[in-house]
This record gives structure tokens, sequence and C-alpha cells, in this order.
């Protein structure tokens, strides 16, 4: 009997928090493919937990930097040359190297994966020289690309202009969650969920809660670069009370961490491309939780809201704007309640188990 259809997905994360990769190796393998999700070993790395498909991690001398992407390419191409594989996606350019060389070399099929315009995100588009040397990797291999997808519609739409390859959509979207009893929720909970990073806007947020009542209070779900930034600023401003700092929580425990919310919060700086058409899965998860949400006024997040007003669009991020729109959701309980009732309706149709037919059509044309 032919054995089945190897598929290889490469990520740089340590794979225990990425709920995107995890829905779609997941996907595949209930749909009979025989899926490996390769990523590195960190030191402090939980143990996984057992999915329907492979999990590997690589072990690296180095974390950062070129040292460390360098590193890890190597490793992960000595890996794909002794694995057997029919196709091996590379989750954007960090991983697209091993990927590249590795499908040549064993002319199988090769897929790129472009979670985030990654020559756009902050910690690249200030440094000219790493900016030049991953334009350089994209403009060199994905011409050789044939499949190629992204999250949303202005990417793709980007991404194919500026690749001259094809570029699918498939959204970052959560599983669908059974409709929930719309309750009274005190105190009301601001919920950011994501990288403690630069450009998420959280710095003027905790300026935004020196102005809210004490009825407020923000819960912060992750960890980053500013982690002890932020926890000093905090303390400056007299917060440790209003402010929680979750850490690092796993997919299954945020889930009951979001329902307890009132209202999310996707804040980004335009402080590149990656930020400005970004569409990340807080998004979604926000609205299958059916929690309104306060998002930046933002090629998808506004095109999404045309279809279902589910948030309040911000233009910039000034903290008497973030505090008056938040006092503004609260004070008008009418606004608040249709919001609501618009991620209700929004969850039926943003959700993975539409979402994983665009994905099994799209590794069928593989």
């Amino acid at each position: 009997m032919k054995p089945p259809q190897r598929i290889l997905f490469t990520v740089t994360n340590d794979l225990s928090y990425d709920q995107r990769m995890q829905r779609i190796c997941g996907t595949l393998a209930d749909a009979g493919y025989e899926v490996y999700l390769i990523g590195r070993k960190l030191p402090n790395s939980l143990p996984l937990a057992e999915r329907s498909f492979r999990q590997v991690r690589l072990r690296c001398w180095t974390h950062k930097g070129f040292a460390f992407y360098g590193e890890f390419n190597i490793r992960l191409l000595f890996f794909l040359l002794k694995t057997r594989f029919d196709a091996v996606c590379s989750i954007d350019l960090d991983t697209l190297p091993a990927g590249w060389m590795a499908s040549l070399l064993k002319n199988k099929k090769r897929v790129f994966d472009a979670h985030e315009y990654f020559t756009e995100v902050p910690e690249v588009v200030h440094r000219p020289m790493v900016k030049l040397f991953w334009a350089g990797v994209a403009y060199i291999m994905l011409p050789f690309y044939k499949y190629a997808y992204t999250v949303g519609p202005a990417l793709a739409d980007v991404f194919s202009k500026k690749y001259h390859i094809p570029f699918g959509i498939i959204r970052n979207v959560p599983y669908a969650i059974p409709s929930v009893e719309f309750r009274e929720k005190h105190p009301k909970i601001l919920l950011y969920q994501g990288a403690l990073n630069e450009g998420r806007g959280i710095e003027a947020l905790l300026e935004a809660m020196t102005l809210l009542p004490h009825g407020f209070t923000l819960w912060l779900a992750g960890e980053g670069d500013l982690s002890a930034d932020l926890r000093a600023q905090a303390t400056s401003l007299n917060l440790d009370n209003r402010v929680r700092f979750l850490g690092f929580i796993a997919p299954e425990a945020l889930k009951n961490i979001t329902d307890q919310a009132w209202l999310g919060l996707n804040l980004l700086e335009n402080k590149g491309a990656s930020y400005y058409y970004s569409l990340a899965n807080k998004f979604f998860d926000y609205v299958q939780a059916r929690i309104p949400m306060l998002t930046m006024n933002f090629p998808e997040y506004a095109a999404l809201n045309q279809q279902y007003e589910v948030a309040v669009l911000l233009d910039d991020l000034n903290p008497e704007f973030i505090a008056e729109k938040i006092q503004e959701l609260a004070n008008k309980s009418d606004l608040y309640r249709s919001l609501q009732t618009n991620c209700d309706s929004a969850a039926l149709e943003w959700n993975w188990e539409k979402e994983r037919s665009v994905l099994l059509e799209f590794w069928k044309n593989v």
C-alpha cells in the first residue's frame, strides 16, 4: 500500500503556543496526510502536548540574530535532507532557505506560508542591512514557488504584485464556539492577548488606564521584548492594582480568560506595512468569545467591520482618544450590546470549521 503523502511544516518558534499551526497541521492530519511540524527547542520550552501530527523541535546553540537564523536553517536543512517528504511548507522567510534548498535537491513540492509581511515588521524594517538580507532571500527564492498563501486579502494582493506569484488566502480563525449567554461583567476587564513587543500600542494603553475610572481593569496575556519595561511603566503610573500581567498562557486556558473580558484590544502602531496589513488571530478570538473590541482602522479590520460591525475602530493611539472610546462604550450600553450581537452573527461565519475547507482545497491542488 502506498504510504500517505507527507507534508513538513517549518517554523522558528517552539510550537507550544502556535494555535495557527496546530489548527493547520491537525486539519491536514485528520484528512489523511502524514504531517510533521518542525520548530526549535528553547531552554524554557514546555513539554509538547500530544497531537494528531508529529512534532519535532531542533535544538540550537544560539537563540538571537543572524547566528540563530543561520544555525537553525543549517540544522533544518540536514533534517529535511534525511527525512522523507512529499512537500515542505516554509512559514515566513526565516525558514525559507532550508525548505527551498531541500525541495530543490530532492525534487519535491514546495509551499510558502506568509504569516506576516516579514521584511516590514518593526524588528526588521528599521534595520536596513537586515531588511536587505531578507528581501534578498525572498527575491532569489520565491520565484521557484508555485504555491503560496497568506492570512488575508490585503496581504495576498501586496505579495502577488511584489513577488509575481499567486497567493491564496487562508485566514487565521479559531474553532467555532457555540452561542454564549450575554451577561453583565464587573469589573470591566480590558484584555490584550499577544506579544508584548514594540508597536503593539501597549505603552499608550497603560497611559489611557490612568484616565479611566477604577472600575476598569487591564489584563495582558503574553510576554515579549517589552515585558520588563511595561511592568516598570505600570508601576510608575501607580497601576499595579489595576493591571495584571498574566504571562504566557496555554491556548486552552486562554479561552477561559478571554471569556471573562468585557472588551478585547487589538492595538497597533503604523510602524510598517506588516502591522498596517495585519489580520491578527486575536481579532477572531474576541469575536468567537462574543466580546466587542477596540481595534485599528487598518484595511483588513475595516473591511471585516463593514461585514459585521464588531469593533470600534481607532485612527491613532492617543491615550486620551483610547480612554474616550472605552468610556463611550461603557456609557452607551445599546452600542455595546449591538456590537456583541454582531459578534454572535460573525462567529458563525469567521471560524475554522468553514475555513478548513479552503485549506484542504489548497493542499489538494498542491
